[in-house]
């Protein structure tokens, strides 16, 4: 019997559709099965990618510096076994470094930058790397339960050869105190896989009385794949 080379990921290293303690959710998880939906010829057969359409550099964005700890974040994106994932596009967005997202619902009581937009677009190289130059994002208080606050987080957008295969997953930081009391991260049962969505803080990274560097690796399948939001 031949070897599965995708295995899928063990029993909890997904979150659940539902899960009570993340209060959207529960009006978000669907209440019955789901129907598969038959993909059609243009959403099976691209966009591609090149590397014009890149945004690494997310400290100038306006007429100014934007505000805040400077971080390099880069990693690899990955198959199960390691394999690199070339040319892919991976899209990043995330609030600045006072919790403040640039977006109308958005009314958390702190500044705007405005020369921050916290946006960001790569393509994974021959290696499956990427890179981006980017602000520390602030907590912010989202009213799940009482004086529930978010530890920093930055949102990524990983597609493959065509829109329909599009991943969604949040990077975390090393000894944030919020994470233990964080239901979108604790949504993830397994604590192994749970701990794939926690960059690592690499000082070979770094630049030198300039920013910091965080490492985070992302798998997009295999029994190591990183935790998605909406994948079963």
């Amino acid at each position: 019997m031949s070897r599965d080379p995708y295995p899928p990921p063990p029993a909890g290293a997904q979150p659940p559709y539902l899960h009570r303690e993340y209060g959207s959710t529960v009006k978000r998880s669907p209440s019955r099965a789901l129907l598969p939906l038959r993909q059609t010829l243009s959403e099976i057969t691209g966009p591609r990618f090149r590397g014009e359409t890149e945004l690494v550099d997310l400290t100038r964005q306006g007429r100014g510096e934007a505000l805040g700890q400077r971080i390099l974040v880069a990693g690899r994106l990955l198959e199960d076994g390691g394999r690199p994932v070339r040319g892919s596009l991976i899209e990043l967005w995330q609030c600045n470094a006072a919790g403040r997202y640039v977006h109308g619902k958005d009314q958390h009581d702190a500044p705007l930058d405005p020369n921050f937009t916290g946006l960001g677009r790569a393509v994974t190289n021959e290696n499956g790397e990427y890179e981006f130059l980017t602000i520390l994002p602030g907590a912010y208080p989202w009213r799940n339960t009482y004086n529930a606050w978010r530890p920093a987080h930055i949102h990524f957008s990983v597609f493959g050869p065509a829109f329909a295969t599009r991943l969604v997953t949040q990077m975390y930081f090393p000894g944030d105190p919020l994470l233990a009391l964080d239901p979108i991260y604790n949504s993830v049962p397994d604590p192994v896989a749970r701990l794939r969505l926690v960059s690592a803080y690499d000082p070979q990274l770094n630049q030198a009385e300039y920013a910091l560097g965080y490492r985070f690796d992302i798998v997009v399948r295999g029994r190591d794949s990183t935790p998605f939001e909406g994948r079963r």
